[in-house]
This record gives structure tokens, sequence and C-alpha cells, in this order.
């Protein structure tokens, strides 16, 4: 792509060599905000922490042993180097990741961050070429994710490359320069999400893999997930992910200081090279290079295609993103569908049984590696216990008669399990993925009457301020509930003030400092960027994201009825009232029909199939086609170069065009 997703920003447009002009298309797999810097808000003078919130840190310091060092040993061992240079930059010197950014966490916890995220920190952030075992190294810190290069006979295989082709690039610098100057023979991604597989062009070529040289091994059903997972949905995920990912916030004590999972994304190219070998079944073996792989399929787990493989020679397990130095979102907060609790538990289970007992080392896509079977197999229980507790009592509880609010108010997981650091909730929660399960099972309804057509939040809003005697006594309770530390129930009554009046001055500040408390209170690392930049939107405004690209290698994996679904989604529903379009397009360079037809204010669409009674039949290449449906390209200017021809009517194209709405990923959400 142009300049560059677990992360993560603003909805993404289509490159500028494929479709032109400036509108937000879609994102793949992870939203993330690539190419372009935050926006230059004004640094907060942020409320200074609470006593209550230095108490929730004391409580923090109690009840979790932070004399235990050993995650740290692990994060150590086998350091070789890191880049002398800790700018990464692309090919027009724009800086895509900056490895000293994270300098500042270092000691004890300052005043503004739980002490167990300002731990989790210090060990996701650290950085450079690190030696697993014989014949198996990482290169971490360089991405939000973790890049390992196994060691064949003749030179490389890459597991997961990272999300941008920049980042990968200087993660294969680092190895060629301290382990050898060799070749890559194959890459393997582990799953579907871009920060796995976006980097693959920084370190092999696609004629290369064209030619036979390199191969690309994938758990069956990769590319289907990969291009459609978040599409129809994805301006509305990219928006979410800005604050999942703190992607506008300053870096440092006051602000972002990771997601718990890892360092902040890379922004420069991401690209795809479609896989040439598929793994299809659990047990399936492939020599690559000399090195035996036998992998273990795990689909529905972190992702919808994700696999798990084991090298005998080196008695190493590769756990993929299904085992991580953290509890993971089994629903992320910027929105996806539910993955499986239950399911991620059985499989953890199969490869305790699989691998656990002849392990030495295990490596994964994030966080640290493990080493010593005992630990490995204590690692492996333990965490899917985590999701195992999480799944069954969460059902337990619905079956009782509680909703998902009220579980989330109750689940809790066993000091044996709580206690352990990589079951602690960084990145996903047992509050919000307890929600998750419920959803999975029963959806949003609760069964309570009064929520089949509850208001929404405006009109809620105002009637709840005019029931409590009007903004400024309820202002008042919100006051009271801040000094009697009720700091959840003084957002909600200050969230209703600005729902009823976003011109609530006093209410805004106020809510903004509630948010900033509770931001500096928590531990997860995505909590932490939702409250900061909730606070941050309530004291500036939403910042207006600049426009990025998606990779032209993304977008040619992407099959047209894909692209045509996310048309659907924008039609205007008011606008094409009474309207009936047909269309024939022809597809000319990638041999495709399609009829479109446009009818009770719905848009359908239908492969290798024509209608002799078309208003129009529209012949072009699939971009110019993908330019003026999706980027806001006037039809005009391709019919008049003749990169459009029609048959028929000749306004029929420009009518089903103009009934398009254009997509803003910049929409409020702490505010109406």
């Amino acid at each position: 792509m142009g300049s560059f997703l677990k992360g993560l920003g603003v909805g993404v447009v289509v490159s500028s060599v494929l479709l032109g002009g400036a509108a937000y298309l879609f994102r793949g797999a992870l939203p993330l905000l690539l190419g372009a810097p935050a926006p230059d808000i004004p640094k907060d003078t942020a409320a200074k922490p609470s006593e209550s919130t230095g108490a929730v840190y004391a409580a923090v310091r109690k009840e979790l042993d932070f004399s235990d060092r050993r995650d740290f040993e692990f994060a150590g061992r086998g350091f070789v180097a890191t880049r002398e240079d800790p700018l990464i930059r692309d090919a027009s010197d724009k800086v895509v990741q900056d490895l000293s950014a994270y300098g500042f966490v270092k000691g004890e916890a300052p005043a503004t961050v739980n002490p167990s995220l300002w731990r989790q920190a210090q060990l996701v952030t650290r950085h450079g070429l690190f030696r697993v075992s014989d014949r198996i190294y990482q290169v971490r810190g360089f991405d939000v994710s973790t890049v390992s290069f196994i060691l064949g006979d003749t030179g490389y295989i890459v597991v997961d490359p990272l999300i941008t082709a920049e980042a990968a690039h200087a993660a294969f610098d680092l190895v060629k320069q301290h382990v050898g100057d060799k070749p890559v023979i194959a890459v393997i991604y582990s799953h579907t999400h871009a920060d796995h597989f976006g980097g693959v062009e920084g370190i092999v070529s696609r004629a290369d893999v064209a030619a036979g040289k390199v191969k690309i091994i994938a758990p069956a059903g990769f590319m289907e997930h990969a291009v459609s997972e978040n599409i129809i949905a994805g301006t509305a995920m990219s928006r979410r992910a800005r604050y999942q990912f703190g992607s506008t916030l300053p870096r440092g004590p006051e602000g972002e200081i990771t997601s718990g999972l890892g360092p902040a994304l890379s922004r420069g190219s991401l690209s795809l090279i479609a896989p040439t070998d598929s793994i299809r079944e659990t047990g399936q073996e492939m020599l690559l290079d000399g090195v035996t792989f036998s992998f273990q399929l795990t689909p529905g787990t972190e992702a919808p295609a994700e696999m798990n493989f084991y090298l005998p020679q080196m008695r190493a397990l590769f756990m993929a993103e299904n085992a991580n130095a953290t509890m993971h979102n089994v629903l992320t907060p910027r929105g996806a569908l539910v993955r499986d609790a239950k399911q991620w538990a059985d499989y953890l289970t199969q490869s305790i049984r699989l691998y656990a007992d002849k392990s030495d080392v295990m490596f994964a896509a994030h966080g640290i590696p493990r080493w010593d079977r005992d630990v490995i197999t204590d690692f492996l229980k333990k965490h899917r216990d985590a999701y195992k507790f999480l799944h069954d009592q969460s059902v337990r509880l619905m079956n009782a008669g509680l909703t998902g609010n009220e579980i989330a108010e109750q689940i809790k997981l066993p000091d044996v399990l709580a206690r352990k650091w990589y079951n602690r909730g960084y990145y996903g929660t047992m509050s919000f993925n307890s929600k998750a399960v419920y959803q999975r099972y029963m959806g949003w309804y609760d069964a309570n009457p009064v929520s089949l057509q509850s208001l929404p939040p405006v009109a809620a809003s105002r009637k709840y301020v005019e029931a409590m005697g009007g903004a400024d006594a309820v202002i008042a309770k919100a006051i009271a509930a801040i000094e009697a530390d009720d700091s959840r129930w003084a957002a909600q009554l200050l969230n209703h003030v600005i729902f009823s009046d976003p011109d609530q001055a006093k209410a805004r500040s106020m809510l903004a400092d509630v948010y900033t408390q509770l931001g500096y209170r928590s531990e997860a690392g995505t909590w932490r960027n939702i409250y900061l930049s909730g606070a941050q939107e309530l004291r500036h405004g939403v910042a207006a994201m600049p426009a990025t690209t998606l990779s032209p290698s993304l977008i040619q994996a992407t099959p047209t009825p894909m692209l045509l679904d996310f048309a659907a989604v924008r039609l205007n529903p008011a606008r094409a009232e009474g309207k009936k379009i047909v269309i024939n397009l022809v597809l000319s360079d990638v041999k495709e029909r399609h009829l479109i037809t446009v009818e009770n204010g719905v848009f359908l669409h239908e492969q290798d199939v024509t209608d002799a009674a078309a208003n129009a039949t529209v012949t072009s290449k699939r971009a110019d086609v993908l330019q003026t449906l999706l980027a806001g390209v006037p039809v005009l200017v391709k019919t008049a170069g003749g990169a459009i021809q029609m048959e028929g009517e000749a306004s029929a194209y420009a009518d089903l065009v103009s009934l398009i709405d254009p997509v803003d990923a910049n929409f409020p959400i702490v505010t109406p």
C-alpha cells in the first residue's frame, strides 16, 4: 500500500494507483491507522492522579508478586543485538517506526500508570534480535507482532512477517547482519490478521513467489478471511480502533503506553502475497529446507483461520496467537464477530496433548518465549483454564438468569489463575470477554421487555436530565459521586448531561477528568487507551484523521463481489426511493460479468449473470469501476477518456453511482 492495523485508526482509502480519489473505503482484518502521523492535538493539562487512583495501585501491588522476575529473564534471554538507528524509515524517508519511543518505560511505575500495565509495557517494548534456540530467532519490538526466523539448510523460513514491509525489511536486515545473509525459502502466515502477513513484501518479492523460489504457507481459508474480515463494517471498526489503540494519544506516562499486547503498530506499507500452499488438517507435515513442520489447525479461536506448529527436530512449539502473555480478546473493543472461548480452550487442550511433553521451548506471534517442558505445560494449562473458566462460568450465570452486564460484575478468575501474569487483562479482560460470551449465545437482548425498544441515547439522556431536575442538578450529583469515589456513576451522570446538551462545557471537562482517572487506573492497555481517547475528544473534539491508502496487493486480492457488497451497504435509501436501475457490468481485464440491480432501496449483484433488458451495459477495467463506484471519481472523467464505455442509457451508471454514500470515519463517540 502507500504509506501505512492487534491496530489504529481511521477508515482506509483504496490506493491512488488503483482507485484514485480521497474517499474512505475499508480495511481488512485489523483496523489500523497506517501512513499518517496523529494530528497535532494540544497536549492535555490532564487531571492529576487522585488519592483513590493511588489506592488502586496499592491494591495491585499487594495482590501481585512484583518480585517474580522470570518473565524479564525470558524477555532478555538470547538477546543478540538491535538496530543502531532506532528510526525505521520508508522510501520517502518518513519514519514508520521509532524503536526508542518507549524509552521512558523504565524504573518504577509513575503515578499515572497502573503498575501491572507498566510492568507489561516493559516486557513487550523490549526490541531487537533474540536467539530462541538453535536455528530459531525472533525480532521483537519492531511492531505490534513478532516475526520469527527459522534457519533451514540453505535459508530462512519466516513466520508472521509483521504488519508493514518497512518493519519486516528492517527485521530481516538485522537477522542477515548477525545470523547470516541467506535467502528466504518460505513464509508462514499463522493466521489472517494483517499484523501477521502485511510485511511480506519487505522480505520476499512477488516475482520470486510466482517463480516458485519461495513458498507461502497458510491455514486453509486464509485468503477468504484475510480479505473479508471487517470489510463490511470497516468504517465503524476503524473509528472505534482509534480508541482501542490510542492512535491519537501522545505516547508517555499520561498517554499511550502500548495496547498491552505489543508496541504501537508500524506505519509503513501493507502487502499481501497469496499462499502457494494450504494446511488443511491437524497433523499435516511439511519439510521446508530440511526442517520438519507438524501443523495444528485451530480455526475459530483468535482468528477464523489460524494454526500452530511443532518442530520435532528442535523440540519447539509455535503457538501463533492462541497463547499470549495476556488474556486476549474474545470480542475486540473495536468490534468484530465474537470468538468462541470454549473452542479456544479446547484447542489449547489439544495442543497440550499433542506437544507439551515433547517441547523444550515455546514461542509465539506476540510476547516472549518460554523454556522448559514443565514451565510450558503449566503455562498452557493455566492459560487454557482461564478461557475455559471464562466460558463456563459466564454460561452458568447466564443460565441462572443474569444479563451480560450482571455477569461482568460477578465473574472473577480464581486466584490460582488470576495471579499468573499471562492471565492478566492487559489486552482482553474478564469483564469485556464475559459479555462477549453472553453475546455469542444470547445476542444483545437481555429478555427484559423494556429493552425491546428502549430510547436512543440522546432522547433518553434528555429525559433523564429533566427527571433529575436539570443539568445543574445532575452535575451536582456527579460531583458528589466523584467525591465518594464512585467514578462509574459519575461518568454515567455526566454522559447524560452531554448527550442532552453537548455544549455543556462544565460537564465535558468533568467527564474528561473522570475518564482520565479511570484510564490511569486501568490494567488493560486497551481500556486505558479508550478512556484517555474519550477524555481527549471531550477536551479537543474529534481529530480529523487524514486519509491513508490501502495496499494494491490487498485490493487485488479482494474478490469483486466483496467490493460490491461494500457498495451495497453504502446505498442511500432515500435517494434510491422509487428508482430501478439495472446494469450489466463487464470487467474486461479480469474477465468478469456482474449484474447490478437497484430496486426497492436495495443494491443487489450477481456474478456471471446478464439481463438483456438492462438499462445499460458498462464495460471497463476493474480499477476504473472501483474508482467511480467507491472512491468518488466522477463517472464523466472515465467516460470522457474512454476508460468506461456504455451501451444503452448514457446516464444509468452515473445515476447508480450517485446513490452510493461516502463514508465518514470521524463520527463522534463521546458526544452525540
